[in-house]
């Protein structure tokens, strides 16, 4: 998993530099600024001299010696515990041996850790007491300034105060920073070209290491102040996939670098002195990376995995990603929910729903009785409240389980000991029983926990970590019954993870930890409120001018543990599963009404035809065009049978083209006023048309007329849509009107009966709407970008979501009416989850989209240049550029896919196909062939349409 892979490539850094040192030696908050080859002089100026080859580590807390010998152990000198410092032989000290060791260090002091002795990973040894140790350096003349800087750093340690130690240090750094520069001898290519450098620290867990950070026209690199763990670490741009703005500290000034798709574990996490620098830094590499790799953001990834094209695994990932979780910060390493709350049984059952946690709750809500008492603290709490006095994720508790992998961070974390053996991760039941009852215990799990490396339940090393009461040592930790062996454990995590129940529940769990239960009364109302400094913006660190206050707080705040940034205000969609295929209606829906396929819906095809047709959508090809109007064309319908296309426009005629015979048949004009869109009844009898002179017009075209008029609103009337004897109507007079309509379709029977039954009301003028499959939801777009979904069973709205910064010109239901889509004249395409009103995915072009058809995954949009593109909704990115008319695209059909595809009980040779240029006439080789479509295209500037085919390929 991420930490230990990230421990991994440390290692290897480590085998570069052939040290058993680490920055992990350190304490937190402490640098390491230099090195020298020197000698340690035991026993000095007896028959007992000896001397031991080394390392000598000059850090701004300690001194710290490393032996070639892996048999001798790692000396550290924290540098507050030292008494007195100076040349070997100063005053009178020694003096006679003076000239022999004209290179020695003498220091004396009360306090010696001694650690890794023979290698071995294992608490510090402490040794007390007076004691002088000598280092004797292989460059002599550097003995006096070395020196010199440790006096300096031990003035800072013995400061009384907090704040001033760190103040002082600080200084020391920015001094040498400002002596150095990056070395642009080790850039990669002599051709480079330097475009930025400043100061910086590379964050790995626990510790930060300064340098210089240099960008160029082709590279990142990176350069250690002190030269560790190897000279420079350098990232080639072309490889870089995704980069994050993090707050480190509190503080906006990191930047997490990945070359890789899916990995939490970053190639280069830095942390910058200057929140400019960093904003600069990542202004450049966003730039070069638009020209290479697609944004992605929480929306998009929530489409992906509602579609099922991410996993549970895969989305939380994600999600932790763009919250600030990093495996190198483990005051935000990456949280992840329990799923499985059955620890007991012998067998793990999947499909029981009592197998499971509540995922709506947090851990800390789960235990009834230890809620009511935690409750009862909040209300007498003063301000400011909270719920739980610690965290669901800290360093402590990601270490917790990490120890067994990781034993060197925990005695970096805890002042070189391990944790009480009984305290320790001994067995998964006892953690989750003491999740449930402990009375401070509300920790999730990491990432780990539903990966492949067992290693972090394995106590591989062999470490001592400790006796517990009944006797017994803490080794491998204990599995469940249900789990045969740390490998089937894990595999039935995963299990467990991606079932059923954890797909159709999760999205409680991201509404606590990500979402807008997070924080406010939602978080109060769910019993998800912590300790205020957790919280991004919690605290200005800025804001608090005494220093001592500042570290204690900053300090305080990155050992408790920090929650994810927000990520959702509004409710979190549920997962698409075939349990739940018709979440997206609203309360009022009976189960009957389900929305399912129109008569005159792309839906018709079956499943595997529809998915074969939009895979093969970019292969179209334009067919035919033809110039039958004067003015802008605004909209166009196809008849059942395909053979003829009825067109409306801004030059106030309908019109009726027959594909057939290439010829105009009729012209109809109502009025001098433009027409605005048009559609054809069931049974391909009468087209109705809405105009601009406010009215809708019905026309009989059997019997070639007028058939009646429908005068309804104040404005313009924009759109129309018809399902089910139902007419609606969208207009500029900001409404849109639901009227009750019995078609004339006998002869004897001449006008329509209209009943208004529902308005629904807008604020500015409606300029599109759309129906669900089941004419049970309708969406409108606004002239100022709103994008309101309708619940037409109530006339309510279910949510109004300002989506475009300008007018929205077209909107549409995916098939299984879960999410909708809209195209703004902002160049956006927007989707929209019906159920919880999130806006899950956007994307944007140049220009904007003005009509669009979508079967759920892919778009086939008009934009406002004349070409037809083809998005990857799920992908991101657009997958084709098809070069349609030269003006803007005012409406996209499809010819009916019934007349392609015939009924289950009518044979395929049955229909009479189309003929098809592409296949020059010939029939179907196969009975089974599906055949082309045909896509038909008008155009708003030079009033063509256009006939496009193409092939759908087995």
């Amino acid at each position: 998993m991420a930490f230990i892979r990230k421990k991994r490539r440390e290692q290897q850094l480590q085998l570069y530099s052939k040290e058993r040192f680490s920055l992990l030696l350190l304490n937190l908050e402490e640098y390491y600024f230099e090195q020298h080859t020197a000698n340690h002089i035991q026993h000095k100026g007896s028959q007992n001299e000896r001397k031991i080859r080394g390392s000598l580590k000059i850090c701004s807390k300690s001194v710290i010696f490393e032996p070639d010998a892996t048999s001798q152990p790692i000396i550290k000198i924290p540098l507050r515990d030292c008494i007195k410092i100076g040349k070997h032989g100063e005053n009178g000290a020694n003096r006679h041996l003076a000239k022999a060791v004209s290179g020695g260090i003498s220091l004396i002091f009360s306090q010696v850790y001694f650690i890794k002795e023979h290698n071995i990973v294992a608490p510090y040894k402490i040794e007390r007491g007076t004691m002088e140790y000598v280092f004797e350096l292989d460059v002599s003349g550097k003995v006096e300034g070395v020196v010199e800087t440790l006096l300096q750093l031990h003035r800072a340690s013995c400061l009384d105060k907090l704040g001033d130690q760190t103040a002082m240090i600080t200084a020391i750094l920015q001094s040498r920073l400002a002596r150095t520069s990056f070395d642009k001898n080790r850039f990669q290519s002599v051709s480079e070209k330097l475009h930025m450098e400043c100061k910086a620290e590379m964050v790995t867990p626990l510790v930060t290491n300064p340098g210089h950070v240099c960008i160029t026209d082709t590279n990142l690199y990176f350069q250690p102040l002190n030269g560790y763990p190897k000279p420079m670490v350098q990232i080639t741009l072309h490889d870089v996939r995704r980069i994050y703005k993090r707050r480190h500290g509190l503080m906006p000034l990191g930047l997490e670098v990945f070359c890789t798709e899916d990995d939490l574990c970053s190639d280069v996490y830095l942390k910058f002195y200057e929140r400019q620098d960093r904003d600069d830094l990542y202004f450049y590499i966003a730039t070069y990376l638009e020209h290479h790799v697609a944004e992605r953001t929480a929306e998009g990834y929530t489409l992906q995995w509602q579609r099922g094209l991410l996993s549970n695994y895969q989305y939380l990932l994600h999600l932790n990603t763009l919250a600030d979780r990093s495996c190198n910060d483990l005051s935000q390493y990456p949280v992840f929910p329990w799923v499985v709350g059955d620890y007991s049984s012998s067998e793990l059952d999947l499909s029981n729903p009592g197998t499971f946690r509540d995922l709506s709750k947090p851990v800390g809500a789960l235990n009834k009785e230890r809620l009511e008492r935690l409750l009862t603290r909040y209300q007498e709490m003063p301000e400011p409240k909270f719920m739980y006095g610690s965290h669901y994720s800290s360093p402590g508790y990601v270490l917790f389980y990490l120890v067994r992998i990781a034993p060197e961070y925990m005695l970096c974390l805890q002042n070189g000991r391990f944790d009480n053996a009984d305290r320790m991760f001994n067995s998964i039941a006892e953690t989750w029983k003491n999740c449930l009852d402990g009375a401070t215990d509300f920790k999730e799990l990491i990432p780990e926990f539903y990966g492949d490396d067992v290693s972090f339940l394995v106590n591989s090393l062999k470490l001592d970590l400790g006796k517990r009461q009944g006797g017994q040592m803490v080794d491998d930790v204990e599995l469940p019954p249900w789990a045969r062996s740390p490998e089937d454990f894990l595999q039935k995590s995963r299990d467990a993870l991606e079932s059923d129940y954890v797909s159709e529940h999760l999205h409680e769990w991201i509404d606590l930890v990500f979402g807008y239960k997070q924080k406010g009364r939602d978080a109060v109302g769910a019993h998800n409120v912590f300790h205020p400094l957790t919280y991004e913006g919690g605290v200005d660190l800025n804001s608090i001018e005494d220093p001592d206050e500042k570290v204690a707080m900053l300090t305080q705040i990155l050992e408790f543990g920090q929650t994810p940034k927000q990520l959702f205000v509004t409710p979190h969609p549920r997962r698409i599963t075939p349990k739940f295929k018709s979440l997206a209606q609203p309360s009022s829906y009976n189960a009957s009404t389900a929305d399912t396929p129109g008569e005159e819906s792309f839906e018709d095809l079956t499943e595997e035809s529809r998915t074969l047709a939009w895979s093969n959508i970019t292969r179209l090809q334009l067919h035919e065009q033809h110039k039958i109007h004067k003015e802008a064309v605004t909209g166009i319908a196809v008849s059942r049978s395909g053979s003829s296309v009825f067109t409306t426009s801004q030059d106030s005629t309908l019109k009726m083209f027959s594909k057939e015979s290439k010829m105009l048949q009729r012209s109809i004009s109502f009025s001098n006023m433009a027409l605005s869109s048009c559609l054809l009844l069931p049974g391909d009898a009468t087209v109705v048309s809405s105009s601009w002179d406010n009215n809708v017009y019905f026309y009989s075209i059997a019997f070639g007329r007028r058939q009646d008029t429908l005068m309804g609103h104040d404005d313009a009337v924009s759109k129309i849509c018809w399902h089910d004897n139902r007419l609606y109507s969208a207009s500029w007079d900001s409404t849109v009107k639901v009227w009750s309509g019995v078609p004339a379709e006998m002869p004897g029977s001449r006008r329509h009966q209209f009943d208004l039954l529902a308005e629904l009301e807008h604020d500015v003028s409606v300029d599109t709407i759309s129906l669900s499959a089941a004419s049970t939801l309708l969406v409108s777009g606004t002239k100022e970008g709103t994008v309101t979904i309708w619940d037409l069973t109530a006339a309510t709205v279910l949510h109004q979501i300002p989506c475009h910064s300008g007018t929205v010109c077209d909107t549409a239901f995916s098939p299984d009416s879960r999410h909708v889509l809209s195209a703004g004249e902002d160049g956006c395409l927007n989707v929209v989850d019906v159920q919880t009103g999130m806006l899950i995915s956007s994307m944007t072009s140049e220009e904007p989209q003005r009509c669009f058809l979508w079967d759920g995954n892919s778009v086939l949009s008009g934009s406002q240049s004349g070409e037809l593109l083809v998005w990857d909704l799920l992908g991101g990115k657009i997958r084709e550029r098809i070069q349609g008319h030269t003006g803007k695209l005012s409406a996209v059909d499809l010819t009916p896919p019934n007349l392609l595809f015939p009924p289950a009980d009518e044979p395929f040779s049955s229909r009479k196909l189309p003929v098809c240029p592409l296949c020059r006439g010939r029939s179907p080789p196969d009975p089974g062939w599906p055949g082309h479509l045909q896509l038909l295209v008008s155009e708003t500037v030079d009033s063509r349409m256009e006939v496009f085919d193409f092939h759908m390929e087995n």
